[in-house]
Parts: C-alpha cells; sequence; structure tokens
C-alpha cells in the first residue's frame, strides 16, 4: 500500500536478507491440506521454496517494477543486531505426507497481489483509516 500511495519502502540492512515468500491461496491451502489429512500432533513446515527464496530487496524491486514506480522509492534503513540472513522452510514432510505443493510461482503471484490492491484500493485505505483502527483496537496489534 505504501507503493501505491507513492511512499518509501524500507528496506533493512543491504536488502540482502533472503526470505521464503508464499502466496495466500497456497499458504490456505497448505493449512486446509494439514487439518483436513495431516496426523495428529505432527509439525508440518510450509514454504514457497525455490523460486520464491528471494533477497528483500529483489521483492521490493519486482513490486515497484509490477506497479510501474520507479526504485527511488526504496529507502534503505538500519538492520537489527544478530537479524538472520536467511529464512528457509523445509517443505519436504507436508509434499511427502500430503502431496502438498506451492501452485503459485512467485512472480505471477506478486502480479496477482498487486492487482488485487489496485482493484481493492477503497478497502484496504479503509481498514489503514484510523477510525478502522481505533473500532477494531481489540483485535490488531500495537505495531
Amino acid at each position: 500500500t505504501r507503493a501505491l500511495a507513492d511512499q518509501s519502502l524500507p528496506v533493512y540492512g543491504d536488502g540482502l536478507n533472503v526470505r521464503d515468500w508464499l502466496h495466500v491461496e497456497d499458504h490456505a491451502s497448505a493449512v486446509w491440506d494439514v487439518l483436513t489429512r495431516g496426523r495428529l500432533g505432527e509439525v508440518y513446515n510450509i514454504g514457497g521454496g525455490g523460486d520464491a527464496e528471494l533477497p528483500n530487496v529483489e521483492v521490493v524491486q519486482a513490486l515497484l517494477a509490477a506497479l510501474g514506480k520507479p526504485e527511488s522509492l526504496i529507502r534503505y534503513v538500519s538492520d537489527r543486531p544478530g537479524h538472520d540472513r536467511r529464512y528457509a522452510m523445509n517443505t519436504e514432510k507436508i509434499g511427502r505426507e500430503l502431496a502438498w505443493r506451492p501452485r503459485h510461482q512467485f512472480r505471477a503471484g506478486l502480479e496477482d497481489t498487486v492487482r488485487w490492491y489496485v482493484e481493492h484500493r477503497r478497502w484496504w485505505e479503509r481498514v489503514l483509516s484510523e477510525a478502522y483502527r481505533a473500532s477494531n483496537a481489540l483485535y490488531l496489534s500495537s505495531d
């Protein structure tokens, strides 16, 4: 939403911290599969893997490109001490036991997500409003 409003996007440190990205529909389908077919008491890691393990700065650059926004919106900010350089999930177990795999490739999923935010601007602007936050304070974190 910050990029849509032409506001700066913070990137921590050098932006090379790698994260595992997952489309919301893939996350929901994995949670559903675990709930309906997983073994009670087991832990199943859910992640995008493969082309979805990307440095944060590449994700921000791809987001800006999808929106047709300039990379000058990127603002590098101090990273917290000891911040993990890479988060990655081993999703072999959920694949092996539940035959779950993400269906969305990262780039296509990002484009779908960007399109949703562009088409639903009224919704997210309302959610970001002070009035909404005040009326839902009980459910929202203070971060």
